[in-house]
């Protein structure tokens, strides 16, 4: 079954744009280097709410299974996106979830 894994990123206030925009790019990259990942869509906050609570990037990944997700967490090319990722941090926040309805 069809897993999502919601990633959102709240990135430091310092985080020059062309570091920004390589991290971003390393992470729409993910789908060429790790199996399992279906689609990858991702996007960068324009509400008008005010609710967005700092989070200003969106990544929604889909996996063709848990085994696939299982399989992605670990693996080299997502946990050196992850160790750049968190030198440019402020917070992160992460969904995995079965699409209802």
């Amino acid at each position: 079954m069809l897993l999502r894994h919601l990633v959102l990123l709240q990135f430091r206030a310092d985080t020059a744009p062309e570091v920004l925009n390589a991290l971003l790019a390393d992470f729409a990259a993910l789908p060429s280097k790790i199996p399992g990942i279906s689609a990858l869509e991702w996007g960068q906050n324009n509400s008008i709410e005010g609710l967005d609570k700092g989070f200003s990037h969106c990544f929604l990944l889909s996996f063709v299974d848990a085994a696939a997700r299982d399989a992605y967490l670990p693996h080299p090319e997502h946990q050196a996106l992850v160790a750049r990722l968190k030198a440019q941090l402020a917070d992160v926040l992460v969904l995995d979830y079965y699409p209802q309805g």
